[in-house]
């Protein structure tokens, strides 16, 4: 079938939004013809050439959202019609990984995904003859894509598919990485760094394990502002004075638990510093620039700080997504107000152009 989609033809140039060809799902697969996709960091960071794994041409996008419309051979979680929230990071249910609690990280397709194709090591996407990529295993800046069946979470139908879409990638890391990596107790005080969707997510996780304080620090006041919505108790316009400030906040002693949602290891040093003395956990889900480095004054460690890591937030996403769109339908989860601003497939350069200026928390491509 042919499919409009944005194809990431060259680094650092301008995505070509164009007609590609679109493969039937083969066994184990499933086509989902797309309703919504949001515009993630990790698409422009790919597409800008700062990705050392990145590979072109390659369809971008990974948080999206949509409605089985054909299921390949051996399926059986999804039937057309179901709707659907993309994962780019699967969960099988029977590797050594997605039977233990410890990690989230499924082992079944990793090898073919990180190199842009199926797991039987090809790709449904075509141009011309030529194979055109799959990003991230999703490539959800398209009409319709292809994916496998363990890939997909299968989620409440009433849901608005142009919002749940950033339960897919970064909403989920936020809300997990409190909830799920973090696990945050009741009565405890927690610091945010960085107030786009991800620490906006791990705002609302925070608030949702019943924290007492929740402290978001942005240099936007318009994002603090959206992180009091979602809960934050107090906020804190960043700087170099911030850790100093915590630590007032905080007697002296730091706060049981900080997120970094930057990905600037400058902010990452800042979390770990801000982190409390004795038992205080700094995670980790922003992705730094190529090549750099964290620097840890190992004195933060040996006094009890811990540092964690949260690629998507910790969560299975099979399991967890759907309960995620339940919470957020039940009304104890607010993402609608994340979602400010919709726009068609043909604007996604736009999208990223305002993505770069900071406004907004997520845009989100609609179809």
């Amino acid at each position: 079938m042919q499919i409009r989609a944005a194809v990431l033809e060259e680094f650092a140039k301008p995505l070509a939004v164009q007609d590609v060809e679109l493969d039937g799902p083969g066994p184990g697969e499933v086509l989902v013809r797309l309703a919504a996709c949001g515009v993630c960091h990790t698409d422009l960071y790919t597409a800008s050439g700062a990705d050392p794994s990145g590979y072109a041409p390659t369809v971008l996008g990974h948080e999206g959202a949509g409605v089985v419309e054909e299921v390949g051979e051996g399926v059986t979680s999804v039937a057309p019609g179901d709707h659907v929230v993309t994962l780019f990071s699967p969960q099988c249910r029977e590797c050594i990984h997605c039977v233990s609690d410890r990690t989230n990280i499924c082992l079944a397709i990793r090898e073919q995904q990180n190199k842009g194709y199926l797991p039987d090591g090809t790709t449904r996407l075509h141009r011309n003859g030529d194979e055109v990529r799959h990003f991230m295993g999703t490539s959800t800046f398209a009409e319709a894509t292809v994916m496998p069946e363990i890939a997909l979470a299968k989620v409440n139908p009433e849901a608005l598919l142009d919002v749940i879409c950033t339960l897919a990638c970064g909403a989920t890391t936020g809300i997990g990485a409190a909830l799920y990596i973090a696990k945050v107790e009741p009565g405890s005080t927690c610091v945010v760094f960085g107030a786009g969707l991800v620490g906006l997510g791990a705002v609302a996780g925070a608030r949702l394990a019943g924290a007492d304080r929740i402290v978001a620090v942005d240099l936007s006041e318009d994002r603090l502002e959206h992180a009091r919505a979602q809960g934050a108790t107090e906020t804190l316009v960043g700087g170099p004075d911030v850790v100093d400030q915590i630590l007032e906040m905080t007697d002296g002693f730091g706060a049981d638990y900080t997120f970094e949602a930057t990905g600037l290891v400058a902010v990452m040093r800042q979390a770990v510093e801000s982190a409390r003395m004795g038992w205080g956990l700094c995670t980790i889900a922003g992705v730094a620039g190529k090549g750099e480095v964290l620097e840890v004054v190992p004195r933060y460690l040996i006094t009890g700080r811990r540092i964690a890591g949260a690629s998507f937030g910790g969560a299975k996403g099979r399991d967890r997504v759907p309960e995620l769109v339940d919470t957020y339908m039940s009304g104890d989860l607010d993402l609608d107000s994340l979602v400010t601003r919709r726009v068609s497939l043909d604007e996604v350069n736009d999208a990223f152009e305002a993505m770069e200026r900071q406004e907004g928390i997520r845009t989100v491509i609609t179809y």
